[in-house]
């Protein structure tokens, strides 16, 4: 398996130089074959101009299999499949009028003749990306599969540290004494805490609803343990139904990373802004706090909290690829994150 991603990823210069000079040689054997059996070409320039038309038309088919496609875009995929079969139909038609001279050579004679040589060439390109894809596919299921374990198995481990879990369980002890008839309200956001936790990292994606409902009841538990020196402010756009979806604790990672690093400040009181809100087809999360940079050191690197962010990193370059896009900076003792993943 690692002998095929290499190939795939690998030098793709090299790997496109190998496939042309094989497809030609091909062709050209083929045509030497054919020519030892009696068949008679034009000449050898225009015999070579034809294997590289074939060449094109295999890159081309390639491309409008992949770009419409594999997109789901059937229509502009015919559309532009008939519009490059005529421009190549029209490049050979001009080739032969005016580089090979037969200025009266017809455009459509010469479509009957050489059209399903183009065909070929295009249908296998389209076979060649399909394949290419297929392949690409798995090994990314692959991968997912294997990180999916690897963050179940983070998050039983460190998602809850025990150390939150004791803060938690402390407060709720001094509630239970003052304010009991709050306890039951705290323990079933506790509950649906763990849950969430130790379920929903089995699934690639999950309504965004739920991975809110989670962030809202860890902030409540934060609000318990930080109590009067916490001032916070929320903006999230509402969310209903399950059809807008993300990967499972992404978003939480760093919240918990605002808490943990405003807490650590020396400050009075810290600040913490927490927005969400949904934009171009676009999830748009942005959380910032109190900063010291003194104190504290380049979070990318923290792996202290939760999944931690390298690993929450992976995940989303294999579960989004391009479709994300992650921002952090430090100015005026605030440290502001934005995230942007696109809608799954």
């Amino acid at each position: 398996m690692k002998t095929v991603q290499q190939l795939i990823s690998g030098n793709k210069l090299t790997l496109h130089l190998i496939f042309s000079l094989s497809v030609l040689a091909g062709l050209w054997v083929g045509w030497y074959l054919m020519h030892l059996q009696g068949y008679r070409f034009e000449n050898n320039w225009s015999t070579s101009i034809d294997c590289l038309f074939f060449l094109l038309c295999i890159y081309t088919g390639r491309w409008l299999f992949g770009r419409w496609y594999l997109r789901q875009e059937l229509v502009r995929f015919i559309g532009y499949t008939l519009l490059s079969t005529l421009g190549l139909l029209i490049l050979k038609w001009l080739f032969v009028r005016y580089v090979f001279n037969h200025p009266y050579a017809e455009l459509g004679e010469l479509g009957v003749a050489i059209m399903p040589f183009f065909l070929i060439g295009l249908i296998m390109g389209m076979l060649l990306k399909l394949i290419r894809a297929t392949v690409q596919k798995e090994l990314q299921d692959v991968q997912i599969k294997a990180e999916q374990k690897q963050s179940e198995f983070n998050l039983l481990q460190a998602q809850l540290s025990p150390h939150f879990l004791f803060n938690v369980l402390n407060n709720l002890y001094g509630i239970s004494i003052d304010e009991h008839e709050r306890i039951p309200a705290l323990l079933l956001k506790l509950s649906n805490l763990l849950r969430y936790s130790v379920y929903s990292a089995k699934k690639p994606f999950v309504p965004l609803v739920d991975e809110l409902d989670y962030i809202q009841n860890y902030i409540d538990f934060e609000q318990i343990r930080i109590s009067d020196r916490l001032v916070l402010q929320t903006n999230m756009e509402p969310v209903s139904g399950p059809t807008i979806k993300i990967a499972p604790l992404v978003l939480i990672v760093f919240v918990e990373n605002a808490f943990k690093h405003a807490k650590n400040t020396l400050v009075p009181q810290i600040h913490l802004s927490i927005s969400l809100k949904i934009a171009d087809n676009f999830i748009c999360f942005a959380v910032s706090n109190s900063y010291q940079s003194e104190k504290q050191d380049d979070r990318l690197l923290d792996e202290g909290s939760g999944v931690g962010l390298a690993n929450t990193l992976r995940r989303l370059e294999l579960l989004y690829g391009n479709d994300y896009a992650l921002k952090q900076e430090a100015e005026d003792g605030v440290y502001t994150v934005e995230l942007r993943v696109k809608i799954k």
